[in-house]
């Protein structure tokens, strides 16, 4: 007998040691369910992202700490010299959280979209103190320039979380556009400085929140015309700076 998405999602939660799977809503589940038949179904893409997964608190507690110890952002690339790197620098302190989030995630995204293997990782924790937001972006898959939308999973630990662009944001009017080119460049437009801009876009809900210590489903890619990834932007740390800590990985679909 076939197990359903459903079924298989509510047997998860024994697998996992960092993370407890989210009880998605009915709509949630309908979105799922496309995704789960074709990924890069664009109108499903509009939906996204979706939160996923939560930290368990210990754990979270646990993460922002080891971030708390440093003053400077620590960024690392996961690639296939990655744990030899770690051992041969006497440890990365977020290492073992990082391989704990790889295998929850991985069992995760195993379930809700099964032709996704590994394509690249980074994180970084540390003290954010960046006096502007990283501007509006998407995550590319440089390695195959022709890729459509592939799934990508980020998490942000305890503060400074993270906004996207809410909906189709093609379909927005040409005031928007403009106000969104200047959060991807930061430099002022007709509409105003790029500070105000972020602020009021916030307000209107064109911005939303990507709530922290939950790990989203989002979408990468290089802006193939079937694809809308996802676009979005760092929260400005405060003055003097946040502690945080982030995990991105990233699928291709096989």
């Amino acid at each position: 007998m076939t197990t359903s998405l459903r079924e298989a999602w509510a047997a998860l939660p024994s697998r996992l040691r960092l993370l407890e799977p989210v009880t998605f809503s009915d709509a949630a589940w309908s979105l799922l369910e496309r995704l789960h038949q074709s990924f890069n179904d664009r109108a499903a893409h509009t939906k996204l992202p979706l939160a996923i997964a939560r930290f368990r608190d210990d754990a979270a507690k646990a993460i922002f700490e080891t971030a708390g110890q440093f003053d400077d952002v620590v960024t690392v690339n996961v690639d296939e010299n990655w744990e030899q790197r770690v051992a041969a620098s006497a440890g990365d302190a977020m290492a073992p959280w990082v391989r704990l989030y790889n295998e929850d995630v991985d069992a995760m995204m195993g379930v809700l979209v099964p032709p996704a293997r590994y394509r690249k990782e980074h994180y970084a924790y540390g003290r954010f103190v960046f006096p502007e937001p990283h501007g509006l972006h998407t995550d590319h898959s440089l390695e195959d320039p022709a890729a459509g939308g592939e799934p990508i999973c980020i998490a942000r630990i305890e503060t400074l979380g993270t906004h996207y662009v809410d909906g189709d944001y093609r379909t927005q009017d040409p005031a928007t556009q403009s106000m969104l080119k200047a959060l991807r460049y930061w430099t002022p437009v007709a509409e105003g400085q790029p500070e105000q801009v972020f602020e009021e876009l916030l307000r209107r809900g064109t911005l939303k929140t990507i709530p922290v210590n939950h790990v989203m489903l989002m979408v990468a890619g290089n802006g193939a015309e079937n694809a809308q990834v996802t676009q979005h932007i760092s929260a400005r740390p405060p003055e003097g700076g946040l502690h945080s800590a982030f995990f991105q990985r990233q699928y291709r679909l096989a």
